[in-house]
C-alpha cells in the first residue's frame, strides 16, 4: 500500500462493514443474548483469532503506553459499545444514529486541542455540518420522528466522545507499535474491563440459543469481519491518514444501516433518504477534499 487511496478505500470497507452491525446485533438480541454478551462473545472470538497472528509481545514498552492501552481498550471497547447498545434500549435508534455521527466532529476538535500538528480545518466543519444535515434525512427517511430521551441521547453523546478518545489514543501508539498488536490489546483490555457488567447483567450461555446457525453466523461475523478485521483495518487507516481524516468515514454508517435494513428487514427507501445519501457523500468529499471554490480561496489567502 503506496499511496493514501488504500486506506481511504480500508476505511471505507470498516465502515460499510460497521453499517450493517445494527441489524446483526439487533437479530442477535431478538434471539435472546444481551448487548454485553454480544460485545464479549464477538471481542472473545476475534482476540483468540488475532493471538494466532500476534502471540508473541505480551506488554508495552512503558507503563505509561500500558496505560494507554488500558484506556483504548474502555474507549474503543467496552464503554463505546456499552454506552451505545444501553442507549438502544432506552431512546430512538434514530437518535443514537444522528448522534453518535458527532464522533468525527468530536475527533477533530480534540485532537486539535490535544495532538501536536492535528489542524482543525474549515473544510472539515463545513464538511461535517453537510454531511449530519444528510445523516438527519437518512435517518429520519421521511419520517422525522423526535423523541427526547436525556439519558439515552446523554449516553450516546458518551459513546461518540469515548470513540473520539480512541482514535486520538491510537495516534500516541501507532508509531511504536505493530498494527496487529495495538489490535490484540484494544480487544483484551476491551472484554477485561467488561467483566464487572456481568454481575448486574449475567452473561447467556444457554446452548439452545448460543448454537443456533443464525446466532453462530451472526457472532462469527461480528467477531470476525467486524471486529478483528475492521479493528484492524481502521487502526491502519488511523496511522496513515490520521484520526480527523479518518473518522469522517463514520458518515457512512447510516447509509449503510439504511440499505441493509431495507434488504433484510424490508423497511422502505424513501426519496428524502436518497436526497441525504447524496449530501453525506458531497460533506465527505469537501472534509477531505474541499471543493474548488474552497479550495481558490484558501490559495488566495495564502
Amino acid at each position: 500500500m503506496k499511496n493514501d487511496t488504500s486506506y481511504h478505500l480500508l476505511a471505507l470497507f470498516t465502515s460499510i462493514v460497521w453499517g450493517t452491525t445494527f441489524v446483526s446485533t439487533k437479530v442477535l438480541i431478538n434471539h435472546g443474548l444481551t448487548p454485553a454478551g454480544i460485545f464479549f462473545y464477538r471481542f472473545l472470538l476475534a482476540y483468540f483469532l488475532i493471538w494466532l497472528f500476534s502471540p508473541k509481545k505480551l506488554w508495552a514498552d512503558t507503563k505509561r503506553d500500558e496505560l494507554l492501552f488500558f484506556c483504548s481498550g474502555i474507549t474503543g471497547g467496552s464503554l463505546y459499545f456499552l454506552a451505545e447498545n444501553t442507549a438502544l434500549g432506552i431512546t430512538l435508534a434514530s437518535n443514537v444514529s444522528l448522534i453518535i455521527c458527532t464522533a468525527p466532529l468530536i475527533t477533530g476538535f480534540l485532537s486539535h486541542l490535544l495532538i501536536k500538528g492535528e489542524r482543525l480545518k474549515k473544510r472539515l466543519i463545513y464538511g461535517s455540518l453537510l454531511a449530519l444535515t444528510g445523516i438527519a434525512f437518512v435517518v429520519f427517511n421521511g419520517n422525522f420522528i423526535l423523541k427526547i430521551s436525556p439519558l439515552g441521547d446523554i449516553l450516546t453523546i458518551i459513546a461518540a466522545v469515548m470513540w473520539a478518545f480512541y482514535n486520538i489514543i491510537l495516534k500516541q501508539l501507532d508509531s511504536r507499535y505493530p498494527i496487529l498488536f495495538i489490535t490484540r490489546k484494544v480487544f483484551f483490555y476491551g472484554l477485561l474491563t467488561m467483566l464487572p457488567v456481568f454481575w448486574f447483567s449475567p452473561l447467556t450461555t444457554d446452548r439452545a440459543i448460543l448454537f443456533q446457525p443464525i446466532v453462530i453466523s451472526n457472532l462469527v461475523f461480528l467477531g470476525v469481519v467486524a471486529s478483528m478485521l475492521c479493528f484492524i483495518f481502521w487502526n491502519m487507516a488511523v496511522k496513515h491518514l490520521g484520526a480527523i481524516r479518518t473518522s469522517v468515514y463514520i458518515y457512512f454508517i447510516p447509509v449503510v444501516t439504511l440499505i441493509t435494513s431495507a434488504i433484510m428487514i424490508d423497511e422502505t427507501i424513501t426519496p428524502i433518504a436518497l436526497v441525504g445519501a447524496a449530501l453525506i457523500l458531497a460533506g465527505v468529499y469537501l472534509a477531505e477534499r474541499g471543493f474548488p471554490v474552497f479550495r481558490k480561496s484558501n490559495i488566495n489567502r495564502g
